[in-house]
């Protein structure tokens, strides 16, 4: 148990008043806590957006890196040493634009992470501009007002599905004790475990706020959702009712890419380091 005076950050936290991002961070630290892994074996990668200042307001191993490469760099930290715990947290700006072939390919690679998706459909760290999650027409501080978003948004739950990722679940950063639960399953996971977590952004999007959230979601574990079936999960995936779905989508075991690799039997690349004397003929014979 890891409590949470020992994960208190080193930084002041400077998300807005009313952020959704102070949700996630509680319900992280209440999962962390609770999962029974060491402190000292979580690494957890963030990109650029607000919710990528995450690394910043928790006490873990942590590196916080480019805009939109945040899974390929967790992709080479898990790689190389299995034994660690490895969160991505990422914003929908950075992950759903030039990120989303790292996110697709780790998807149908199956690479062992943790992938949470603070989605707010803005970019609220450059001032609100719309985000690739951004429903179509919506009308942003940068868009013409008669025009607004002028395409459909990316539905990361289906995109990770159809991708092939093993656990695809959607929460909601005011429902605490729920994602709590979604952060701790999806850790448990082997296997690509992504979450999108529906946050308000209080600033730059006052149209999907707390009280539309309250009234527009439901939980599809108390409607007898078939877990099991990706055809289902696709199918609520692609809902367009008066609610969003919310809960467990789909989830299966197959095997991890680190298991269809020839890694070494201990699982640690970096243990095992390469003599460049004994390839010296090869990148020799490479170069022109």
């Amino acid at each position: 148990m890891i409590t949470k005076e020992q994960l208190e950050g080193p930084q002041k936290i400077t998300w807005c008043t009313g952020c959704g991002n102070f949700g996630i961070l509680a319900s992280l630290k209440n999962a962390v806590g609770e999962l029974g892994v060491p402190q000292n074996q979580f690494v957890i990668v963030s990109g650029i957006g607000c919710g990528s200042k995450i690394p910043h307001y928790i006490n873990l191993n942590a590196i916080h890196t480019l805009h939109g490469r945040a899974i390929a760099v967790a992709q080479g930290i898990h790689l190389a040493n299995l034994d660690l715990q490895v969160l991505v947290h990422v914003g929908d700006g950075d992950t759903l634009g030039e990120g989303l072939g790292h996110l697709m390919h780790a998807a149908r690679r199956n690479v062992n992470l943790s992938v949470f998706i603070h989605n707010n459909g803005v970019m609220g760290l450059t001032k609100g501009q719309f985000s690739p999650s951004a429903p179509r027409g919506y009308v942003s501080s940068t868009s013409p007002p008669e025009a607004g978003a002028p395409m459909n948004p990316v539905n990361v739950v289906a995109y990770a599905l159809t991708a092939g990722a093993t656990f695809v679940a959607r929460g909601f950063s005011g429902d605490q004790k729920g994602l709590v639960a979604l952060m701790r399953k999806a850790m448990k996971h082997k296997g690509f475990a992504l979450v999108d977590i529906l946050q308000p952004c209080q600033t730059w999007n006052r149209q999907l706020n707390w009280k539309f959230y309250n009234e527009h979601t439901y939980s599809l574990q108390e409607n007898g959702h078939d877990i099991n079936s990706r055809i289902a999960a696709i199918e609520k995936a692609f809902s367009n009712g008066d609610k969003i779905p919310t809960g467990v989508f789909y989830e299966e075991k197959a095997p991890t890419l680190a298991e269809s690799l020839a890694l070494p039997p201990d699982g640690r690349l970096r243990d095992h380091q390469t003599d460049i004397k004994a390839v010296q003929a090869i990148i020799d014979e490479l170069i022109l």
